[in-house]
């Protein structure tokens, strides 16, 4: 039932640092016309608490696949009082000049809203084109308790991981999804469901199933890799061990691919009237789970102290953004939303001091500007006011 973090060699690289040097938002949340210049890697968010700070990173989760850092619907990431819809812009720096990144939804009249991508202008097919531009990692209080959470909180929060090394993975999460509600509505007409329709979507349920469990898999060996290859007994953020589990999963770690398909599409044949009763399928990909252990006292994470679990969600999280930037060659813009309001001030230096040596642009937010004293001169500070940004001085 558990796959364990098989250690993996990953070759050290030295990735590119894409930066998002300009910020503009239309209509969107509590923004009605944005224009920001970025000018550091570091970037500090102050102001009171529903000022907008959150929805400044929310605006820039939107730039990777997925409804962002909320999982908002498009109706709700339009201003009140507005026409409707809404706007993002963004203009990164790479390492292959700049590129503008767009996305936004435009209200018609009796239409729901439907989101649009633009890459450089142009019409995008969809945002899995801003990937290659690139990749967002983010953490929000919300995740705070995620290790005490239901297991479909941990999935979600791996298959970010996973989509930000591998860009098809959420087109394989999504697929699988229809297939099954495609099989739970053929399993309601009872016996006058068509057994050839059935089967075919169960072989490509299968099919999908098991590279979802293994893209998983692979994803958590190799950031287990690269935590145990970190390990510091001494360090504020403990490190995590961290295992997947599930019977698909179980699966995968004793067959080879096609093999595995057949004996989950076996599985699947043969839980059709159970999962007719409950409406549902019970076994596969989405019945997973990640759990993740306290590895200095090795306790399961939910069993830590409040305290504990922030900063081993922290240590994760940073490990995510050196994993992403290994793997992909790119590294990743992360989105700390109020990360030390709750830290010590030992466990907040040693952040501060970790994040000015992780690669890439960070953002993060804060009520005090105190709390970001110790990086004060490494940083581009923004005071937030309700639908204003104004530029702070540094020092």
């Amino acid at each position: 039932m558990t796959i364990a973090g098989t250690p993996q060699k990953i070759a050290p690289l030295a990735p590119a640092e894409p930066l998002v040097r300009r910020l503009m938002l239309s209509d969107f949340r509590s923004y009605a016309n944005l224009d920001l210049y970025l000018d550091a890697r570091l970037v500090v968010l102050t102001g009171e608490n529903g000022a907008g700070k959150t929805n400044l990173l929310e605006a820039l989760s939107l730039l990777s696949p997925g409804r962002g850092q909320r999982r908002a619907e498009l109706s709700e990431l339009a201003r009140a009082g507005g026409a409707g819809g809404f706007a993002v812009f963004a203009e990164v720096e790479t390492q292959n000049g700049p590129v503008q990144l767009a996305t936004g939804a435009e209200a018609q009249s009796g239409a729901p809203l439907q989101r649009k991508f633009r890459v450089n202008r142009a019409l995008a097919a969809s945002v899995r084109e801003f990937c290659e531009h690139l990749r967002v990692l983010w953490l929000t209080p919300q995740m705070d308790g995620l290790f005490s959470a239901p297991p479909g909180d941990r999935r979600r929060f791996l298959d970010r991981l996973v989509l930000a090394i591998d860009i098809n993975h959420g087109t394989r999460v999504n697929a699988f999804e229809r297939a099954l509600r495609s099989r739970a509505r053929l399993l309601d007409d009872g016996p006058a469901a068509d057994g050839r329709w059935l089967s075919a979507i169960e072989k490509e349920a299968a099919g999908l199933g098991v590279a979802i469990a293994a893209a998983r898999a692979e994803t958590v060996a190799k950031l287990s890799a690269l935590v145990a290859g970190t390990r510091d007994a001494d360090s504020p953020f403990p490190w995590a061990d961290l295992a997947l589990e599930g019977d698909v999963e179980r699966l995968i770690a004793g067959h080879p691919a096609l093999e595995a398909e057949e004996i989950y599409c076996g599985w699947l044949r043969e839980s059709r009237s159970r999962d007719a009763q409950v409406g549902r399928a019970l076994i596969g990909p989405q019945a997973a789970d990640l759990r993740v252990r306290h590895g200095p006292k090795q306790i399961l994470a939910a069993q830590a102290s409040t305290g504990e679990q922030k900063a081993l969600l922290a240590g994760l999280v940073l490990a995510q953004a050196r994993l992403v930037a290994a793997m992909s060659g790119m590294a990743p813009l992360l989105l700390l939303d109020e990360i030390a309001a709750h830290f010590d001030p030992m466990r907040r230096d040693a952040l501060f001091e970790a994040l000015k040596n992780l690669p890439g642009q960070i953002w993060l937010s804060g009520a005090d500007r105190a709390i970001f004293r110790a990086i004060e001169n490494d940083a581009q500070h923004l005071t937030v006011r309700p639908g204003t940004v104004t530029p702070s001085s540094r020092g």
